[in-house]
């Protein structure tokens, strides 16, 4: 028996009717990775999945999480952006480990080891997730859309639907296209936050302590846990999971027990640098807004069109609203690219269904669309505001429903073989599964009855 053959007769099927199609079949194994050379030339080979994954660490959620954080609490909330960063470069290395290990994304696991009610379930949660992250992009491109052009809310939410399109050209051009096209939107936002922090000068003593010595506060203050929550939900998001243990398979490493641990150290190595530039950012936008908006008598600044007014002003920066406008469009632009890949992981993974790539996308970002141009048409800005918080919430109610299922499969030999997780490494991800949980039930109670 060949060592492919004895690693599937690990895994035991739940439908006989289940086969090893792989995820992403049109571009599995597409990208040739040295066998051999220098570190950097086989580093560099792997680098690309770990920078689109670090993309719905820096979406437009994330934005509104971070920005009403800092308005309102100051530096308190940086400990929280730290944390659910340590959580995300946990949770991506798992979700690597199990794609590059087994051969299957998150959602085809999940297919084949647990009974159709039960993945009928993780199937929802998963596209309410993608909804609720497309419902940001699709708020946080029209703001900026406005904020640069001009262009009213809703007209701005009906031309995010064009971004299929988009998707469609770089994939027909090769994976390695998309990546350098992800890369290139990460280089404009991160230089665009690197400007404004350098004149924000905010006080390195305060930022350090706020990240390293959490605040009790953080867990008594209702209104200061909503907005904790937001983040990690913005942050650790349930769907990039599925991603990056699909799209590591990209890779042509060698299917072989050396290959594989091979492949999952460099694809290890690859996420963990791409999340601490999604760290610089997250903590980037709190800060600004900590700077510019907590300590000027701005504390009630939540929506990002209201910061774009500010920012320029109270940082004494002419272009630092522009710049904050251009990255918020980057980001938008390119949290699409992922989420795009994402919906179609997941169906793909949880249905067994193939549907054209442009289809799927205009479903979901026409699901997408619809509350927004609503909202827009009752509330105005600020409703949209309110929407995008909330919708970062959603998103963190559902991330148990990604989290568990992973660690149990990566720390289960019978599945992984021996390419399964540490136990010590196992004790520290259900840790990390546990505080998720436990935030969002402490969440769920204090909106049910009312707290504070």
């Amino acid at each position: 028996m060949s060592e492919a053959e004895a690693s599937r007769s690990t895994w035991q099927f739940a439908r006989p009717e289940d086969d090893d199609q792989p995820s992403l079949r049109e571009v599995n194994s597409s990208i040739a990775v040295p066998s051999s050379g220098a570190w950097f030339r086989r580093l560099f080979a792997f680098m690309g999945p770990g920078y689109m994954v670090s993309v719905g660490y820096m979406d437009p959620g994330n934005w509104a999480t971070d920005l009403a954080g800092g308005a309102q609490f100051g530096y308190t909330l940086l400990f929280i952006i730290m944390l659910s960063n340590l959580m995300a470069i946990l949770l991506q290395a798992l979700a690597a480990r199990l794609g590059i290990a087994t051969g299957r994304d998150l959602a085809q696991a999940c297919r084949a080891y647990y009974p159709r009610p039960v993945n009928f379930v993780l199937w929802i949660a998963c596209e309410l997730a993608i909804i609720a992250c497309d419902l940001a992009e699709v708020i946080g491109t029209a703001i900026a859309l406005q904020l640069l052009f001009g262009i009213p809310l809703v007209g701005g939410a009906m031309l995010t639907a064009l971004d299929a399109f988009l998707v469609l050209l770089l994939m027909n051009k090769g994976f390695r296209y998309l990546e350098a096209f992800v890369v290139a939107l990460l280089i404009i936002i991160f230089s665009c936050f690197a400007i404004q922090i350098f004149f924000a000068a905010p006080p390195a003593g305060s930022i350090l302590h706020a990240m390293f010595v959490p605040s009790s506060e953080i867990l008594t203050n209702p209104a200061m846990l909503y907005i904790a929550i937001g983040i990690i939900g913005a942050t650790v998001m349930p769907h990039n999971l599925y991603l990056h243990s699909s799209i590591v398979q990209t890779r042509a490493y060698e299917r072989t027990d050396k290959g594989k641990r091979d492949a999952i150290k460099w694809a290890t190595t690859d996420s963990t640098i791409a999340l601490m530039l999604a760290l610089f950012v997250n903590a980037s936008i709190l800060i600004v807004s900590a700077v510019a908006f907590h300590g000027t008598g701005h504390q009630d600044v939540a929506e990002i069109g209201q910061a774009f007014e500010l920012l320029s002003p109270l940082l004494g920066l002419g272009i630092a609203s522009i710049l904050f406008a251009v990255a918020l469009l980057a980001s938008g632009l390119n949290s699409t690219v992922t989420a795009t890949l994402a919906g179609q992981i997941v169906m793909e993974g949880f249905l067994r269904l193939r549907i054209p790539n442009w289809a799927r996308r205009l479903l979901t970002r026409g699901i997408a669309i619809v509350p927004v141009v609503v909202v827009t048409a009752l509330y105005g800005e600020k409703g949209t505001g309110q929407l995008l918080v909330f919708s970062q919430v959603i998103l963190s109610m559902q991330l148990p429903f990604a989290v568990i299922p992973l660690v149990q499969f990566v720390s289960d030999r019978k599945k992984m073989g021996n390419l399964a997780i540490p136990r010590g490494v196992a004790a520290l991800a259900w840790v990390v599964a546990t505080i998720i949980l436990v935030l969002n039930f402490k969440l769920l109670y204090d909106t049910m009855f009312g707290v504070g």
